[in-house]
């Protein structure tokens, strides 16, 4: 197995998480929080979303799907185009409202199509490229993709879990 192959598998994964998160939920089910100040479904896979988006975007050097396909248009949320979730409060949490799960699959599958175009490409020779010289070490691209990978899972078994929180689901 390669390692675009193994990405590309991880990024599967992913969609297979999410998909599984929000089959067959409404937006009134997608908005619920299951207590005060918690996330929702809705927002955990908009923000899991966003963060893929906007970080394999920025590797790759090519615009992201939220504002080259028009996502922000359909999605119409109260925050800027640049916003990816990263440090909302639970107001912001709560402006993330969808009317389904259609919303919420056509993006992430969107984003999900431009990711394995892209780690379809890679070499094992990209990987050590650095990617951010912010973080010390600098940050390597298979340190970033591992990064996004490891954190939506984690959100995508978080929405797993709020669904599981929630009655009647």
């Amino acid at each position: 197995m390669t390692s675009a192959e193994l990405l590309t598998d991880a990024f599967d994964r992913i969609q297979e998480a999410v998909h599984g998160a929000v089959e067959g939920l409404g937006g009134p089910r997608l908005a619920e929080r299951p207590a005060e100040g918690a996330n929702s479904i809705a927002w955990l896979v908009w923000h899991l979303t966003r963060i893929q988006d906007d970080h394999v975007a920025g590797v790759a050097g090519t615009a992201q799907v939220w504002t080259r396909d028009g996502w922000a248009d359909r999605f119409g949320l109260p925050f800027d185009a640049s916003d990816t979730g990263y440090g909302h409060g639970p107001d912001e949490v709560a402006a993330v409202r969808v009317d389904s799960a259609d919303l919420l699959t056509g993006y992430h599958d969107a984003v999900h199509d431009s990711t394995v175009q892209y780690v379809a490409g890679l070499t094992d020779a990209d990987l050590p490229r650095i990617v951010d010289r912010a973080w010390d070490p600098p940050v390597t691209l298979a340190v970033r993709l591992v990064s996004v990978v490891s954190d939506d899972l984690q959100h995508a078994g978080q929405a797993a879990y709020v669904r599981g929180l929630l009655r009647g689901v």
